[in-house]
């Protein structure tokens, strides 16, 4: 549901561990460029009404990027993820918890069922150079008549983080979903203590809407704040020129 990446330290007033709250007491501000007031009312503008009769039609695709893969995730997938999964770090600040292969295969077994009912797509990232599955991603809360979905349950083995995967696999999936599918919004959302996950959605480009307060119960008991993120078709342009350009830098 977030981007899964190894966690830093949680932000200030989160009622991180050993400060005896959970979200207790008022909030301590958000620093710099997370604390930017949510975008104004967008104009308000009309769909064609031949698009009212065409639902989007997400089905699973392979999407092939330069430095990535996207293929869609299955069981043959199972043996390879297990190889960079197991680091508990990645799964702190998620609704999941991976300590074993057969967490791993229950979690990808459920991926898999929410593609088969139509509500997600997930997608296995391999790393070209290697031919390894090196992290995962889905489409998920996909809403085919209002030509929405949010790209989330995104995780990156520890050796290919800071690199070019997690920049382009989100290229691709944006890209699909915008000039393929047609979406008119894609979204986001991450656990508030999730600093990077934030702010690495700022940078490229998606906008910060607000937060659901009391929004998940986590394995631990605590009551998880999830933060929305979105990018709609309007901005898409400027978001795609700058993510191409961040990759063709190597970032």
């Amino acid at each position: 549901m977030e981007d899964l990446r190894t966690p830093t330290r949680p932000l200030p007033g989160a009622g991180g561990p050993g400060d005896g709250s959970v979200g207790l007491g008022p909030p301590a501000p958000l620093p710099d460029a997370l604390s930017a007031p949510p975008p104004p009312v967008p104009t308000v503008r009309f769909v064609d009404p031949a698009e009212l009769a065409r639902p989007m039609t997400v089905e699973p695709v392979t999407l092939e990027g330069r430095v990535v893969r996207l293929e869609p995730l299955g069981p043959d997938h199972l043996d390879g993820l297990a190889e960079v999964a197991l680091d508990p770090a990645l799964w702190t600040l998620t609704a999941a918890r991976i300590h074993s292969r057969e967490d791993l295969d229950r979690w990808l077994a459920d991926a898999v069922r929410g593609r088969e009912a139509g509500t997600e797509l997930p997608f296995a990232t391999i790393d070209r150079a290697s031919g390894r599955p090196v992290g995962s991603s889905r489409y998920l809360n996909i809403d085919r008549r209002n030509r929405r979905l949010e790209i989330g349950w995104t995780w990156v083995a520890p050796a290919w983080q800071r690199t070019a995967v997690n920049s382009e696999a989100k290229l691709l999936m944006l890209e699909h979903a915008f000039e393929r599918l047609g979406c008119h919004r894609v979204e986001f959302k991450t656990d508030s203590r999730n600093e990077r996950s934030r702010r690495a959605l700022l940078r490229i480009g998606a906008r910060q809407e607000g937060i659901f307060r009391n929004h998940v119960v986590m394995p631990d008991g605590r009551l998880r704040h999830s933060v929305y993120f979105s990018i709609t078709d309007e901005e898409w342009p400027a978001v795609a020129a700058g993510l191409r350009a961040g990759l063709a830098r190597g970032r």
